[in-house]
């Protein structure tokens, strides 16, 4: 059973008090009981010693010294009770009482004193209230009697008795006070200590977060310690918490990429492999009509839409592979974004026209800050889907602007669409939605995957607005330049 040290102080201060005021009531006491010892026994002395000095002046003044208490022993004792004040009762030298004044039987324990003061010396005896003080009478050669005073101790007693009762009054209120006052200085401190304790159980059952006790003494400090203790512990544990986050992240990273990698390896084979087996197809069959002029137009067409295609792939595929590998430095400045879709723009007017596509445009004035090489990517490879992927004398509609300091690019076109539950996969390398057309414009699947890469290098974002059967709509977003 665990006993709160606020208990354990107050039964020390308790104890502690109790025994303070015991013995110094109890030295005190005695001091005063032996105080006034020494004062009845001088003051008895001093008696015995008149006694016998009186009783020299007696026998000195008679002709009849040997019989002088036998004879005038109740006068001398009744001169001597005037003279001292105090009852007392004479004895011969045998022990017989020569004094005629009547008194009670004496007890064995006055008897056994007698016989003590008959050996000539000075005896007394307690019985009760009443003190018997036994001296002996002596002439110049010999001891001729005992001289018994009868000294009462009742006013001794009374005033012990009193003093003994004021003690024990004063006693219990200083105890009290004392123990009162204690309490509230020693209170704070088990307090302290109680709330150091309970730190201490918050921190072992996993709650950091403590406060630091208004003191300034060892318990605010330890407060103070037990405080940036807890508060470390804290933070190792969550530095340790943030470290296993991170490793699992970079487990889980290391997983997805060895995914995509076996993904991307197995798509790049695949999509290489269809250009490689027609341009082989057709090796073969020259091989065997080598003078078929027909046959050879169409292996020189074929065989250069292949390799065509298949350097476009290399290129991008490269692209991709630096941009997950390197760090590149960009070359950042402030780019007017209507002027950067313009001249994307003149570079595929070719392919436009070729497949007449007519331009709906509504470029605001806005800026931003990025690399110029970046940003052409990601349009030209946004532009050139809409190209391959619109309809015969299809639209093509081009919009940005500036809202909520970022600025906008819109592009839309009014192909072939994509279906709403291919919306996530379109950003993955080598994913065609339908990959008979793609192929036949030399798509690789990769247009997307690169635009959201740079964009998203610049800081930006490319999200897929529109999806269904009636075209497609992409919104790019980068932060804009406050002018």
């Amino acid at each position: 059973m665990k006993i709160s040290i606020k208990i354990k102080f107050s039964l020390f201060l308790a104890g502690l008090l109790i025994l303070v005021v015991f013995f110094l009531s109890l030295l005190v006491l005695k001091g005063i009981k032996s105080n006034q010892q020494n004062q009845y026994e001088q003051y008895l002395a001093q008696q015995a010693k008149t006694a016998n000095t009186y009783y020299m002046q007696r026998i000195l003044s008679e002709e009849k010294s040997q019989t002088f208490l036998s004879e005038k022993g109740e006068e001398f004792a009744a001169q001597l009770e005037l003279i001292s004040g105090q009852s007392l009762v004479l004895y011969d030298s045998q022990g017989k009482q020569v004094s005629k004044k009547v008194k009670e039987k004496e007890s064995d324990n006055i008897k056994k004193t007698l016989a003590y003061a008959l050996s000539n010396k000075t005896a007394y005896l307690v019985e009760g209230d009443s003190l018997y003080y036994l001296a002996p009478l002596i002439t110049v050669n010999e001891q001729v009697g005992v001289v018994q005073f009868n000294y009462s101790l009742s006013e001794h007693q009374a005033f012990y008795n009193n003093i003994r009762q004021l003690f024990i009054s004063i006693g219990a209120v200083v105890l009290f006070l004392s123990f009162f006052l204690g309490y509230l200085f020693f209170n704070p401190f088990a307090t302290g200590i109680i709330k150091l304790d309970k730190m201490v159980d918050r921190i072992r059952e996993g709650h950091y977060e403590t406060t630091v006790l208004k003191r300034r003494d060892e318990i605010g400090k330890l407060s103070q310690g037990i405080h940036a203790m807890g508060g470390q512990i804290r933070r190792n544990i969550e530095g340790m918490e943030a470290e296993q986050n991170k490793l699992r992240l970079a487990v889980e990273k290391l997983s997805q990429l060895d995914r995509q990698q076996k993904q991307f390896i197995g798509n790049v084979t695949h999509e290489f492999k269809t250009p490689l087996t027609s341009i082989k197809a057709y090796i073969d069959l020259l091989e065997m009509y080598p003078d078929d002029e027909k046959l050879l137009e169409t292996a020189i067409a074929t065989i250069k839409s292949e390799s065509g295609r298949l350097y476009e792939m290399v290129d991008k595929v490269l692209q991709l592979s630096a941009l997950e590998k390197y760090d590149f430095e960009l070359k950042l400045e402030r780019l007017p974004v209507k002027q950067a879709v313009e001249s994307a723009l003149n570079s595929l007017k070719g392919r436009i026209d070729k497949f007449g596509i007519r331009l709906d445009t509504e470029l605001n004035e806005a800026c931003m800050e990025g690399d110029k090489d970046s940003l052409t990517i990601v349009l030209l490879n946004l532009l050139d889907n809409a190209i391959k992927y619109n309809k015969a004398n299809g639209t093509i509609f081009i919009k940005t602007y500036e809202a909520f300091q970022q600025v906008y690019i819109e592009i839309a076109d009014t192909g072939i669409g994509i279906p709403r539950e291919l919306a996530d996969k379109v950003f993955e390398p080598f994913y065609m939605v339908d990959k008979n057309r793609a192929r036949e414009n030399g798509g690789a699947g990769l247009g997307l995957s690169l635009a959201r890469k740079h964009a998203e290098l610049l800081g930006g974002n490319l999200i897929l607005l529109n999806t269904g059967s009636e075209g497609t709509s992409f919104r790019i977003t980068f932060p804009s330049i406050i002018n």
